[in-house]
């Protein structure tokens, strides 16, 4: 037999009773498996959608019950969240220890809008150039500013105010005072239009003003300022050292003796000029006026009740005015009373000038005192019953009167045999203006 030869196999013929099982004709065979196949499918389908439905359903509770809760809980911490972050401002947020303090820091913000500084400028060879600076603060709504006589002397220069939060107007002089370092300003307003579409001027904050009657050494005082004419709005704080004070201070050209002055070791510095000096409550009693170089911790403020005269003759009368004898004087002490062998150590010697020296033509022309007969030398010993001293000077006296007022000086008259005489003299105070 050959290699590629296969063997012969012979099968054996099934029984006969095997060949008479009736199998199916292909054709049908084909058909049955199709339709079982089909069947098999739709059944599995519908267990799988039963199954399918189930289980989604129940992840999808399951889900549901999970996002709740986790809603649940994010609302339960958002409370918790801002709740720790007002602790923690709370914590951050700064609070004064003392009552004292309290008031200085709330003095502090509210006067602070109105304080301002002072700009000036002038023309120099066709530019504006910066000549220098201080500070005022508002006294009205409409923009009237109270500052220092010094600060704005000069009458062909430009004034720009500038407030706390930067805004700037041009500004005017209405008044120097011609007894006091004090001068009156007003911003120029501008036109607004308000919620109802009417036009308006525009409105400022301003300052409350204390009586200077009421103060005491050792009060707390705070002071605000430009300082230097570059930090705007500087406080500094200390106590009222002394009342009454006397000084001759002097700026920008300007010599001036001024009487009943607040002494205050608050630092005022140079540029800090015009600025409020104000109590614990806020108000406004003094107006910052002058240093002592070369010593610490000595300034001087201008009473505010001497400035509320000037605001209500401003706001009356468009000017400042004050009431008017007419005299050169000097105020007598002891040493001029025995160098000069006078009757009294007390009293206005008219004639001489502050330093005691002869004054030529010490009556004014056609002034109250010329018309009610005053002469040189006489000595006035009382002004309307008050006595006139060192610490109650004619000046200060006079202050309190407006012009009009009837008047009544006691006077001391040297005769041809130098002896002196009592004399009574009634007179209306005349009108002294800038």
């Amino acid at each position: 037999m050959s290699l590629y030869d296969l063997p012969e196999i012979k099968i054996k013929k099934l029984p006969t009773k095997l060949s008479s099982l009736e199998l199916p004709k292909p054709k049908a065979l084909k058909s049955r498996i199709f339709w079982s196949i089909i069947l098999t499918i739709l059944i599995s389908s519908f267990f799988g959608f039963l199954a399918g439905s189930i289980s989604g359903s129940y992840f999808y509770l399951e889900a549901k019950d999970y996002l709740n809760k986790l809603n649940a809980n994010t609302k339960l911490l958002e409370p918790q969240i801002i709740e720790k972050e007002k602790i923690i401002e709370k914590i951050i947020e700064y609070k004064p220890y003392t009552s004292q303090e309290q008031a200085i820091v709330n003095a502090v913000k509210n006067i602070s809008p109105a304080v301002v500084s002072i700009v000036i400028t002038k023309d120099v060879i066709n530019e504006k150039k910066e000549m220098g600076g201080g500070t005022g603060f508002i006294v009205s709504e409409n923009g009237m500013i109270l500052t220092n006589k010094h600060v704005v002397l000069d009458e062909e220069a430009n004034y720009t105010i500038f407030l706390n939060d930067g805004k700037k107007f041009p500004a005017k002089v209405l008044a120097r005072d011609e007894m006091q370092d004090l001068a009156i300003m007003e911003i120029e307003q501008e036109t607004k239009i308000n919620d109802f579409g009417e036009i308006i001027l525009e409105t400022f904050p301003y300052v409350n003003l204390g009586n200077s009657l009421e103060l005491q050494i050792g009060q707390t005082v705070i002071a605000i300022g430009n300082a230097l004419g570059e930090f705007r709005n500087t406080v500094s704080v200390g106590v009222i050292s002394g009342l009454g004070r006397t000084v001759t201070a002097s700026g920008n050209g300007l010599v001036l003796t001024i009487e009943n002055l607040i002494q205050t070791d608050a630092a005022i510095n140079k540029g800090n000029s015009g600025g409020p000096l104000m109590n614990l409550k806020g108000e406004v009693i003094g107006i910052n006026t002058a240093m002592v170089e070369g010593a610490q911790s000595i300034g001087f403020a201008i009473v505010i009740n001497r400035a509320k005269r000037d605001i209500e003759q401003i706001k009356k009368l468009g000017k400042i005015v004050y009431p008017f004898l007419g005299v050169y004087y000097t105020l007598i002490t002891d040493n001029l009373k025995d160098d000069h062998n006078l009757p009294v150590d007390y009293g206005a010697w008219v004639g001489r000038n502050g330093k005691g020296e002869n004054v030529d033509n010490p009556i004014f022309s056609d002034s109250t005192a010329e018309k009610a007969g005053i002469k040189t030398n006489d000595i006035i010993l009382e002004f309307n019953n008050e006595k006139i001293t060192l610490e109650n000077s004619l000046a200060k006296i006079i202050q309190k009167y407006e012009p009009g007022d009837k008047i009544t000086l006691m006077i001391l008259r040297q005769k041809e045999n130098e002896n002196y005489q009592e004399k009574i003299i009634n007179l209306i105070l005349g009108e002294k203006t800038e």
